[in-house]
């Protein structure tokens, strides 16, 4: 059985402020204020409408958040720990290993020797490999999706 949908407005706005504000302590009595209803039914019926209790879908947030800072800033990784709503640089790569498999320095030192790998092809090759395939004219598609060829029988563009 499905959730009303005023329920899911309410659950999405304290789903939308945990991504806005995933350092942030977010307690399930404060998510529930949020979206006015009991602690208790908000835990179930946000598990019921996202598949994860609230505090895991947190966490998720904040690993998110950390693994990209690891990947595109040189912030020490206790700062990283911090910013993203960790009190102690223990905590954080524990349930960082935990969830992602490896320690935030490997997730780290991976990333830079990635990086490294990618520097050496050539602007032109990774330009070609992030192109979109275009093999038929954006116009042959427009009236195909039309419903007709418009008269004229049009090839694709190899």
């Amino acid at each position: 059985m499905g959730q009303a949908p005023e329920l899911l407005r309410r659950l999405l706005r304290a789903k939308d402020r945990m991504d806005a504000a995933s350092h942030e302590a977010w307690p399930v009595e404060r998510l529930a204020q949020v979206s006015s209803v009991s602690a208790a039914h908000f835990a179930r019926s946000f598990k019921q409408a996202f598949g994860v209790p609230p505090h895991r879908y947190l966490l998720t947030r904040r690993i998110e958040r950390a693994t990209a800072l690891l990947r595109d800033s040189d912030l020490p990784i206790i700062e990283i720990a911090l910013q993203t709503g960790w009190e102690s640089l223990g905590t954080f790569g524990r349930t960082f290993r935990d969830i992602t498999g490896e320690s935030p320095r490997a997730i780290r030192e991976r990333a830079r020797a990635e990086a490294r790998e990618l520097d050496r092809v050539p602007a032109c090759v990774l330009g070609a490999a992030d192109r979109p395939g275009l093999t038929t004219a954006v116009s042959e598609k427009r009236r195909r999706m039309a419903g007709g060829t418009n008269g004229s029988q049009q090839k694709e563009i190899p």
